[in-house]
């Protein structure tokens, strides 16, 4: 009888301090107790170390350091820097100021306006455009990934940093340190060997000693010179150009993007290799890294980053204030589909107003418990006039939403709570309607390769398709 009152009490603070740490996080705290009921001494010590900590987000923040004001007063003073709706594209943000303001009061990247895009679809177009750019460095080169396997492609990367690094170009390399922890060691001393600077974004082992495991950095960044840039969803790998037979064919959008907005691109990359690398970055080295452009292109771009180095959730509030305000349509494209609370009725409110959301997920994802979580959130959506596609030509792995002709994007972040308020993640918002245009065109395409769930089928699912679906949305906040 003595040991089960000290069991129990051991429980109840367990409980309690799980209950007052996550106060301002309901849903996530549910998830929490329900690993301690499950596993009640190994859950607390995995939440200990793993959970994620709002209240000591000065871990992982760059910090106020003199150098990154003077690269912001740089940026600023060199950018073309959007500041009124009147300066946007056409007369769409004449009656959508409050879209405006939130667009331009997100974190510290505004909107910027000398700049030119292009989407690329799939590996073999983003690949051979990155390839093609990096070929081209003369005076540095960034590139960051969340992962980066040891397979073809890859060395084909491996090649051109150790080629220009040996030509004296200032190569940089960063991977999060879960993401490709496969990566061997001897692909990684090549590169060393050849001059480039290579680190780990949070090792694990580190990452845990910590308590800052669950930051991951989900971004995918290509900067050449400091002029031409690359985001999207596509890390570098044989399976993003669906040479995986268990795969098979991948389905990715990225973006290259020339002019002021490849800065924010080059900022945050620089936050990142603070981080990883602790190496700060000298004021004479400003002029190389940011120099003026000379871009002909006249689009208005935004990047934007969010993550545990941010001081807003800036990418999941853009999506909030944008399908708030949808009158025609709303489309997206994402692997994994677990809205957090606001979102979510958003979505529905949208839908049960007569807004046109057409929604694409992978019929086969890569993680079981993922999808079954994913899946949750369809029936309640589908009766409120939500239309959802699973993608069966392959694995659709891109993350791009469109609103009707607001804007469109694209970027690492995917349509959930961990790319949202966990990850460090990054979105390019397009606003030019060439843009829109195409992203619109590769949507309608791909449903050519989707089926359309039906409600009245999805409704007659098994119980127990319909526990495992229940039991993952509990743990969807800590997926």
């Amino acid at each position: 009888m003595f040991w089960l009152v000290i069991i129990l009490l051991i429980f109840i603070f367990q409980a309690a301090t799980i209950l007052l740490l996550e106060f301002r996080n309901p849903a996530k705290a549910v998830a929490w107790l329900f690993i301690l009921i499950c596993v009640p001494l190994i859950g607390f010590v995995v939440y200990y170390f793993v959970a994620q900590d709002y209240s000591k987000r000065k871990k992982v923040r760059k910090g106020g350091s003199r150098i990154f004001r003077e690269i912001r007063e740089t940026i600023w003073e060199q950018a073309h820097i959007i500041e009124n709706a009147s300066q946007m594209p056409g007369s769409r943000y004449i009656h959508q100021h409050r879209l405006f303001n939130l667009l331009s009061h997100l974190s510290e990247s505004p909107i910027t306006g000398c700049n030119k895009s292009k989407v690329l679809t799939n590996g073999e177009e983003a690949f051979a455009a990155m390839l093609k750019a990096m070929e081209q460095a003369e005076h540095h080169l960034h590139v960051e990934f969340y992962i980066f396997r040891d397979d073809v492609i890859s060395t084909k990367f491996q090649e051109v940093m150790i080629r220009k690094a040996r030509e004296g170009v200032n190569v940089r390399f960063i991977c999060d340190g879960l993401g490709s922890h496969k990566m061997s060691g001897s692909f990684i001393r090549k590169l060393q060997d050849a001059g480039v600077e290579f680190h780990y974004f949070l090792p694990p082992l580190i990452a845990t000693i910590d308590r800052r495991v669950n930051y991951r950095n989900h971004r995918k960044i290509v900067v050449v010179d400091g002029k031409i840039g690359f985001v999207g969803g596509m890390n570098v790998g044989d399976d993003y150009l669906g040479k995986y037979p268990d795969v098979g064919f991948w389905r990715d959008t990225h973006v290259q993007i020339e002019g002021d907005a490849v800065y924010f691109l080059q900022n945050t990359f620089l936050n990142d290799w603070k981080l990883a690398s602790g190496e700060q970055i000298t004021e004479p080295q400003l002029t190389e890294l940011f120099p003026p452009h000379i871009c002909s292109g006249k689009e208005r771009i935004q990047v934007l980053a969010s993550g545990p180095d941010q001081e807003w959730d800036a990418i999941q509030e853009m999506c909030f204030g944008a399908i708030s305000v949808a009158c025609e349509r709303i489309y997206i494209t994402t692997p994994y589909f677990i809205p957090d609370p606001a979102l979510y009725e958003a979505i529905k409110t949208a839908a049960v107003s007569g807004v046109d959301i057409k929604i694409i997920i992978p019929y086969q994802s890569d993680s079981r418990l993922v999808h079954l979580a994913s899946l949750s959130y369809v029936e309640e959506l589908l009766r409120a006039g939500v239309k959802f596609y699973q993608y069966r030509k392959g694995f659709v792995h891109a993350k791009v939403l469109i609103v009707d002709d607001l804007l469109a994007t694209v970027g690492t972040a995917n349509m959930d709570m961990r790319s949202f308020f966990c990850n460090f993640e990054l979105t390019a918002v397009l606003f030019e309607a060439s843009s829109m245009e195409r992203l619109t065109e590769d949507f309608e395409r791909d449903l050519d390769d989707c089926s359309q769930i039906n409600v009245k089928v999805f409704q007659q699912r098994s119980r127990w398709q319909k526990g495992a679906e229940m039991l993952s949305r509990m743990l969807s906040p800590l997926l």
